[in-house]
């Protein structure tokens, strides 16, 4: 009985211990070398946030020094407890003498008095029990901090042997948790990442199309989620699905094994009660900031201004931008999340306020993660860049969610909210952009005709670029909300632009067609506005509307090979569109054949008005004189025209063979024995129908006529 209060006392074997037992707790005493070690299993520890800066290495010294200096003299131990009976002993004592424990062993763990204690880590040893002693050390002296022994002791008659003892475990403590955080992270290979199915997206991107010079080639879409190359973080180790936690699109890992969480979060626990909470999470931050860093690197996500990102060449910001909308679904949805979840897993619960750990471990990555997609969207427009913006805006808009997720707490929502005013941005560049490329269009200025009259470049390049936009229609629809007006299509400043005087263009408009569609036909009315002015360059009437025919065939079968274009252009100007191919293909023909066609008619060969009179063989001469001039010089030049379309250039040879050659044999036929039975008839009759229909073979081929017939007699 001491104190009016039961104590029992038990010995165990090893170490000369023994337990004594009281209502309040245990106390657990060893006494080897002829000195009392205390260690006390102290009850719950109330939270206490202090705010007292951690100077390290340069004061632990002095705060040993001092530790030393009021350290109980060994001839102060009570002389009951150095014989190993505890009948005399006062709480007050047995208090004093764990506290006189507790200190000697977290200076035995000072790295500035205890040789290699700068190597030695703690947490580092297979046996747990020093790390747990070291621990319970510092709720002890934390616990005397916060509830001092009684009045008159002669070492409690002030406080800073503790407080020197606090700052000397806390440093310790502070490189242990330093050490944890580098030692034990798991090292992730990133290529493993793009297999989870939360980075794939529904919508794809396309290739570029290239500049006007461009040939009409396939337009690859490449869907977004490939595969990465093959850099990774870390070493060879890979993902287990069994250390991934999913939620809807996002992919949690494990960032560290589970015992080594638990013991950062021991250490935490202890920093943040003794008041070195903003310490904790300096070392926290910066250790985790690291591995971010090496992620980056290896998913190519680079720190660049956004005056270097917008000085970049073309080619070498398309690559970067297939780069970053691969690394930002990975970054958002398993690098940030995971780093938010590990956060939560040491932190949570233990009085750091919104999200301190996370918000200044991930926001600076963050912020240079969105600085790139940011600088994008203040940058210069051209046309060339609207589908890989595009793609930037469906990969935000489909993280976005995310985002707010992730960055939920009040000192991250600058992230949600910077990525949100991207999104808006970007939406408007893209409106911009559409409204550049149709006043390019507009504008591009006639210099030279294309050669034989084939499709002209432009006409390749708009095409192909309006059925790039039929396939983004889910995203182009909701952003594009007003179609073209009246006052923002053309004005005379326009036309005095493109070369043109003002001219009234027939723009279909329909009610049931939405206002991408209403900007697609006008971007192909205002196309075929500039292929009449470029058509104008050609002194032959024949060629230029053989150009005209090419180049509006060639729109007619673009919009009629993609069903989305198709639906948004509408069957009515489709039709229109073909109606004026046709105009265009019987306007050639009457600009080529109907002189050649006269000079086969009978009127005026016969010398009176009856037909079985007598014919004038000087006028029939000269008629098949000038058909066959007629007919070598239309050979000679339109050998040389192109119309690159196989049918289209088939159906055209049939359409002149079924008027030629009929009008051809019939004039043979009547007039052949009057040209015969005179003399030298091969100087009039230089053709037969078959020849003729051979000679209709070269035309439109775009090479000699020569040339041709000996490539066709060797296939």
């Amino acid at each position: 009985m001491i104190d009016g209060k039961l104590w029992s006392v038990r010995f165990w074997s090893g170490d000369y211990g023994l337990s004594v037992r009281c209502g309040a707790g245990t106390l657990g005493y060893s006494v080897p070398s002829r000195e009392v070690k205390v260690m006390a299993f102290s009850s719950s520890a109330s939270r206490l946030r202090r705010d007292l800066s951690l100077e390290r290495r340069r004061k632990r010294a002095a705060a040993a020094a001092a530790v030393q200096e009021q350290r109980l003299p060994q001839g102060n131990y009570p002389s009951d407890l150095m014989e190993g009976s505890v009948g005399s002993a006062s709480p007050a004592d047995l208090a004093e003498a764990d506290l006189e424990a507790a200190e000697k062993l977290i200076l035995r763990w000072d790295s500035t008095a205890s040789p290699g204690g700068e190597e030695r880590m703690l947490f580092d040893t297979g046996e747990r029990s020093e790390a747990e002693r070291y621990l319970r050390a510092v709720d002890e002296i934390r616990r005397s901090i916060k509830e001092p022994v009684g009045a008159g002791s002669p070492r409690r008659s002030s406080s800073s042997s503790s407080e020197n003892a606090i700052q000397i475990a806390m440093a310790r403590l502070e490189d242990e948790f330093r050490n944890l955080l580098l030692s034990r992270a798991t090292e992730i290979e990133v290529e493993a990442l793009v297999d989870l199915s939360s980075l794939s997206m529904n919508s794809a991107s396309a290739e570029e199309i290239g500049d006007l010079s461009d040939v009409e080639g396939s337009v690859n879409a490449s869907h977004e989620g490939e595969s990465f190359s093959s850099d990774s973080v870390g070493g060879s180790s890979t993902i287990r699905r069994s250390s991934i936690r999913s939620m809807k699109s996002i992919r949690e890992m494990d960032l560290l094994p589970a015992d080594a969480v638990d013991d950062l979060r021991s250490i935490a626990e202890r920093m943040i009660d003794a008041g070195y909470g903003r310490e904790c999470v300096q070392v926290y931050a910066g250790s985790r900031k690291a591995a971010i860093d090496v992620c980056f690197r290896h998913l190519g996500v680079e720190k660049l201004s956004i005056g270097e990102v917008q000085r970049l060449e073309w080619d070498a910001l398309e690559a970067k931008i297939r780069r970053w909308i691969r690394a930002a679904r990975i970054c958002v949805r398993i690098v940030f999340a995971s780093e938010r979840r590990l956060c939560e897993r040491i932190f949570d619960g233990l009085g750091i306020a919104d999200d301190a750990p996370f918000t200044e471990t991930v926001k600076g990555a963050a912020i240079q993660l969105f600085g790139f997609a940011e600088a994008i969207s203040i940058g210069r427009r051209s046309p060339e860049k609207l589908f890989k913006i595009i793609d930037l805006h469906d990969t935000i808009s489909d993280l976005l969610p995310d985002v707010g997720l992730v960055f939920q707490s009040k000192s991250a929502e600058s992230i949600y909210t910077q990525a949100a005013e991207i999104l808006s941005r970007l939406a408007e560049a893209i409106r911009g952009i559409l409204s550049e490329f149709e006043n390019a269009v507009l504008r591009d200025p006639p210099k030279t005709p294309v050669p034989g009259g084939t499709i002209h470049p432009l006409t390749r390049y708009v095409m192909n670029y309006i059925n790039l936009i039929s396939d983004y229609k889910l995203t182009l629809t909701e952003l594009i909300i007003t179609r073209p007006s009246a006052s923002t299509r053309l004005s005379g400043d326009d036309f005095a632009a493109a070369g043109a005087a003002p001219l009234e263009l027939d723009f279909p408009e329909s009610e049931n067609q939405t206002p991408l569609g209403a900007h697609l036909s006008w971007i192909i009315v205002v196309l075929q506005h500039n292929l009449e002015n470029k058509a104008a360059l050609y002194r032959d009437n024949a060629l230029l509307h053989l150009f005209l025919m090419n180049n509006i065939h060639y729109i007619v079968h673009k919009v009629k090979g993609s069903s989305e274009l198709r639906e948004m252009i509408g069957d009515d100007y489709l039709r229109k569109l073909t109606g004026k191919f046709r105009i265009s293909a019987t306007s050639y023909q009457r600009a080529t054949w109907v002189k050649i066609l006269h000079c086969l008619r009978d009127e005026g060969i016969h010398v009176s008005g009856s037909f079985s009179s007598g014919v004038s063989k000087s006028t029939l001469r000269d008629r098949f004189k000038a058909f066959n001039a007629s007919f070598e010089e239309a050979h000679k030049t339109q050998a040389h025209w192109f119309v690159p379309d196989t049918q289209l250039r088939e159906e055209l040879r049939i359409s002149i063979s079924e008027k030629l050659l009929p009008a051809y044999r019939a004039f043979l036929g009547r007039f052949r024995q009057h040209i015969e039975s005179g003399r030298h008839p091969e100087l009039y009759i230089k053709y037969s129908v078959e020849d003729l229909e051979m000679a209709l073979s070269d035309f439109f081929e775009g090479c000699n006529p020569l040339q041709h017939n000996r490539r066709r007699s060797h296939s």
